[in-house]
């Protein structure tokens, strides 16, 4: 599988010596609890096998046709997949443990909302040319899944960015613009124009593609199977 053309991607795990390193795209959205809980099995797995990590995160809407002010959690999850409320709650608290397990915090809620994520997409874009599309994609899902913070809303974004390490001014601008959005929308076709329809979406050395949340110990066999195979 080709990767897209992007700016040099961040860089979390980077150990000596540099042959031990993995690029690593995660095709992702904000909105999805599984795609954190993927990427938080893969640090898992490269804190146990030494091996190092070049990230780059791309843009993936579950619900691109989501409006403006979003939709409660539950109502969505019944009427998307036809969850029963009880199902619903079980599934919320199945995701919670594993959630703790790994150290990240799921704060569902009865007015927990999903929202349009696509103007956090932009500024993810806008992130990755800064060198920190990577503190901002964890602070954005913190925002959300965390603080129950509406990462639609425009102020949001910014006090995140800002907490990230972004100019305050230079995300005003990019959400005010919408100079990104075309860029966002080309990346978005460029994955699903390779056959990605869910996410997370790993794709490991530019080659290969491991779909869902596979867990520590199967994050751990791909990377040394990959550096294997590189060498």
């Amino acid at each position: 599988m080709s990767k897209s053309p992007m700016p040099e991607e961040t860089q979390p795990h980077s150990p000596e010596p540099q042959s031990s390193v993995v690029d690593v795209d995660i095709v992702s959205d904000v909105m999805c609890p599984w795609c954190i809980i993927g990427y938080q099995q893969l640090e898992q797995a490269l804190a146990a096998t030494g091996i190092g990590a070049r990230i780059r995160w791309h843009p993936f809407e579950l619900n691109p046709q989501m409006p403006p002010e979003g939709q409660n959690t539950a109502e969505h999850i019944a009427e998307k997949y036809g969850a029963s409320a009880k199902q619903s709650a079980q599934n919320r608290k199945q995701m919670q443990d594993l959630g703790n397990s790994l150290g990240f915090e799921f704060n569902f809620t009865l007015e927990s909302r999903i929202v349009n994520s696509f103007q956090a997409h932009q500024l993810l874009d806008f992130a990755l040319s800064q060198g920190l599309q990577h503190p901002l994609q964890m602070a954005l899902f913190k925002a959300h899944f965390t603080d129950n913070r509406d990462v639609s809303d425009a102020q949001v974004l910014i006090d995140v960015a800002t907490s990230a390490g972004i100019d305050e001014k230079a995300a005003r601008e990019v959400l005010d613009s919408g100079a990104l959005a075309e860029s966002v929308r080309e990346k978005q076709q460029f994955w699903t124009s390779r056959g990605i329809s869910g996410v997370p979406s790993m794709v490991f050395a530019g080659k290969y593609l491991v779909t869902g949340a596979q867990g520590a110990e199967n994050y751990a066999q791909i990377l040394r199977q990959t550096l294997e195979e590189a060498a």
